[in-house]
């Protein structure tokens, strides 16, 4: 067998398990939406972040501990951190929770998939070699004129109150997109740290925050929901990041933002299935897109980075 082939043989052997990685870690970060709409009925959104950035954060370090590595922050990784642990912990998890408390978890996960979308403006007016130019500009606005579609009937409800869990969620798909911009200017980020910090400089001041101004009352119904919170803290945020940092390892960024157009689907057909939402046509149609929109400037970064 010729090099060629081999090389061939060897993708294709190795793209089944890949793709298995990649459905069930978008699968696990859709159940996140969920269980958040359901924990939220009992928990306020800033306890609910904290929960999850405690909880994430302990089992990452449990895993880092287990491998003998280190799970104290070093030198310059004690800004990375916090910098992570606010613009990728706290302000989304807690805009999430807040939006989730009255929009669909199926509308708020697609309005979170426009996070790529903002990252590459933010790219085009910071780093002179990300220019919004042919194929990847016009991906940028097809994509935003999705997210016109989704939010601007919102703008028209009878109730201005109607708008304010899908502006969150723009919020929220904001504060990743300049959380991504950041890791850029870390010079040789180590992914697993930089999740286990983000999580941990998430979820520990978040407690402190919320133990100093509520007190322990405000996780008075965790007893109540044990099985929900391990499932919101094991399966739908250490887990899935760990796949991550794993498909990032074997197959690099070009797949692993696949997750940016399957977490949508899922949580789309998990809030029919399971929280009896309904999905109308103006979401199918936003959806359907802003998912488009990101697909073509994804294509372009592809071309780019092939030539």
């Amino acid at each position: 067998m010729s090099s060629s082939s081999a090389d061939v043989a060897a993708k294709a052997s190795g793209s089944a398990p890949l793709l298995g990685l990649l459905l069930l870690c978008s699968f696990l970060w859709a159940t996140a939406y969920l269980l958040m709409k359901v924990l939220g009925t009992d928990f306020a959104p800033l306890p609910l972040a904290a929960i999850r950035g405690v909880m994430g954060g302990g089992l990452l370090a449990l895993w880092l501990l287990a491998r003998g590595r280190s799970i104290l922050p070093r030198g310059r990784e004690w800004r990375d951190w916090m910098v992570l642990g606010v613009l990728q912990g706290i302000i989304p998890n807690t805009l999430t929770a807040y939006a989730l408390a009255d929009t669909e978890a199926g509308l708020a996960a697609l309005i979170a998939a426009s996070s790529p979308l903002m990252v590459a403006v933010l790219a085009h007016l910071i780093f002179p070699d990300q220019r919004l130019t042919g194929r990847r500009g016009a991906g940028v606005l097809v994509g935003f004129a999705g997210m016109a579609i989704l939010l601007g009937p919102a703008a028209f409800a009878d109730s201005p109150a109607g708008l304010f869990g899908p502006l969150a969620m723009a919020a929220t798909a904001a504060s990743y997109a300049f959380g991504v911009i950041y890791v850029r200017s870390i010079p040789s980020p180590q992914p697993v740290r930089l999740a286990l910090g983000q999580q941990a400089f998430s979820g520990l001041p978040s407690m402190a925050v919320v133990l100093a101004v509520t007190g322990p009352s405000a996780f008075a119904a965790a007893p109540a929901h044990g099985l929900e919170l391990l499932a919101f803290g094991i399966f739908s945020t250490a887990v899935p990041i760990a796949l991550y940092m794993q498909i990032l390892r074997l197959a690099g960024p070009t797949l692993g933002s696949m997750n940016a157009y399957l977490t949508p689907v899922w949580t789309v057909l998990l809030g029919v299935l399971v929280l009896h939402e309904t999905v109308g046509p103006r979401e199918i149609l936003g959806g359907l897109v802003v998912l488009g929109g990101i697909a073509i400037a994804s294509s372009a970064n592809r071309r780019r980075g092939a030539a």
